[in-house]
């Protein structure tokens, strides 16, 4: 049994290398995805989420995390979703390697989106705006500019602005490239070539009006029907895309278009997979506004685990064993 931690999944997942893995995984068979939502018992804020993903045969991928959104204002502060990745085998159900949860959760959401960029947005994209200053947004910030090379450029919006300063910092210090923190958003979006949002938002942020013509709109944080991060302007502007059809039907951007008359159901054109396999098409005009819903999945997960297996070969630090035995 190994035991990978945080630092190392980062080390060995690199979004240049994520990113294709999972555009090759999606071309094949596609594992079985079942979620678990659990809401705190007392009617509390708090939910944790259990994800089993299972490829017959090959691998058994569960993920168990807590969302707990209040513990950032803790103090010290703590990481609002922390939990464990356990992988098994799938011919025998022998426990094979668990890692840290937050930081696989984070590469495998921010890779899903950058596939997205991939597939979906156009190859001359310059300006990337990301919409929410927490601990995804570094990573969605590098997935995108991993998949769109041609970014030079990262606006950040957040509702508290000195959040956003830090993670502006953050990209130009650590990263090497040109960011900005930005106080209106409404002034931000229509700069923007590619927008992530990655926020647990409840109310309309991204405007649909205001989306130049050939924007990318990259939606992550709206997994519940009240949650939503663009108004139904934008779903109604765009051509729709999700990264799964599982469970699409609580993304709350759509599920309010849809309630609102401004969306159907059957106006979503392609899956990850369609896209991946070229089953369906993608951007089909350079003006077209694309849409990407990522709500996760479990075969996300596997996947993204598959490969951190992979990479480890079997043979992990004797720091990471030793940290096993805490579990």
């Amino acid at each position: 049994m190994r035991y990978v931690d945080a630092d190392l999944v980062h080390r060995l997942l690199p979004y240049q290398r994520l990113i294709p893995w999972l555009e090759k995984k999606l071309t094949g068979e596609i594992p079985i995805s079942e979620v678990v939502l659990t809401n705190e018992p007392d009617g509390g804020p708090n939910k944790f989420v259990t994800l089993v993903g299972w490829q017959a045969g090959e691998l058994i991928a569960v993920k168990m995390v807590g969302v707990f959104p209040g513990n950032l204002q803790l103090q010290p502060p703590q990481a609002s979703v922390q939990g464990l990745v356990c992988v098994f085998c799938g011919q025998t159900g022998a426990p094979q390697l668990v890692a840290d949860g937050e930081a696989m959760t984070f590469r495998k959401t921010a890779a899903d989106s950058g596939l997205g960029s991939r597939l979906l947005a156009r190859e001359d994209a310059r300006i990337l705006l990301v919409v929410g200053a927490g601990g995804l947004g570094p990573h969605v910030a590098a997935a995108h500019r991993a998949a769109r090379p041609s970014i030079n450029k990262v606006l950040v919006w957040n509702r508290t602005f000195e959040r956003a300063q830090s993670l502006a910092a953050r990209l130009r210090d650590k990263e090497g490239v040109t960011a900005e923190a930005m106080r209106d958003l409404d002034e931000a979006v229509p700069q923007a070539d590619i927008i992530s949002c990655v926020t647990m938002s409840t109310q309309p942020l991204v405007k649909g009006a205001l989306l130049k013509p050939g924007t990318h709109l990259d939606l992550v944080g709206s997994y519940l029907p009240e949650m939503c991060e663009c108004d139904t302007d934008a779903i109604a502007r765009g051509s729709v895309f999700v990264n799964s059809r599982s469970g699409i039907t609580n993304a709350g951007d759509l599920v309010q278009a849809f309630e609102a008359g401004r969306f159907r159901w059957e106006d979503i054109r392609a899956d990850a997979s369609e896209l991946c396999t070229g089953i369906r098409s993608g951007r089909t005009f350079e003006d077209e506004i694309t849409i990407y819903k990522n709500i996760g999945g479990a075969q996300f997960d596997l996947f993204t685990a598959e490969l951190l297996m992979q990479e480890t070969g079997g043979d992990v630090s004797d720091r990471s064993h030793r940290k096993i035995s805490d579990l």
